[in-house]
């Protein structure tokens, strides 16, 4: 982990669902500085990929970072338009020490505007944890047991609401068709 302070970070993230791996990441960018803006990549959208709603997913956030000062949360459209997707963040993002992405589109695009960081760089190597949010979907879709992937507030936040069922019911085949081999 990082040992540097910053005064601003931010990042964009689906978080769909926000898993253990987000989890660790949310912490340390908190960690790391008094101000943090935090963006729900495709907040447009509603599919396979994106099966929960801007509302859903800052919920999920906020069970894992609750409401500290300093922090705050936007919905990040997909435009479609890269060159307009970093002038929208920009303008909505403001002033940043650094930019967190592991997306390597992301990141050529931000490069221009800001410092660009990795999300691992802000976490211990014992928080590490290799998951991501397609095999989150996978298990869920199967109606495997997913709940160890996620933190257990988000877990019982998504079982409390029927968002495990909703999304085997609408996106379930879907997403395992999209993971079955070739």
């Amino acid at each position: 982990m990082s040992a540097a302070r910053f005064a601003a970070l931010g990042m964009v993230a689906r978080w769909k669902p926000v898993h253990r791996g987000h989890a660790a990441v949310l912490r340390g960018l908190v960690a790391a500085a008094p101000r943090v803006v935090l963006g729900i990549g495709s907040s447009n959208r509603y599919d396979a990929r994106n099966p929960f709603t801007a509302d859903e997913t800052r919920a999920m956030v906020r069970l894992v970072i609750g409401d500290p000062p300093g922090v705050s949360i936007h919905d990040v459209p997909d435009l479609g338009d890269g060159p307009r997707w970093r002038a929208l963040l920009a303008e909505m993002f403001g002033p940043l020490d650094a930019f967190v992405t592991d997306n390597p589109y992301v990141a050529s695009l931000m490069r221009e505007r800001y410092v660009v960081l990795r999300p691992v760089d802000f976490v211990a190597p014992e928080e590490r944890v290799a998951i991501d949010g397609t095999r989150v979907r996978v298990a869920m879709a199967r109606g495997g047991d997913w709940r160890p992937l996620v933190p257990p507030a988000v877990a019982e936040y998504i079982l409390a609401s029927g968002l495990d069922a909703r999304f085997r019911r609408e996106f379930g085949l879907e997403t395992l068709a999209a993971d079955a081999p070739a």
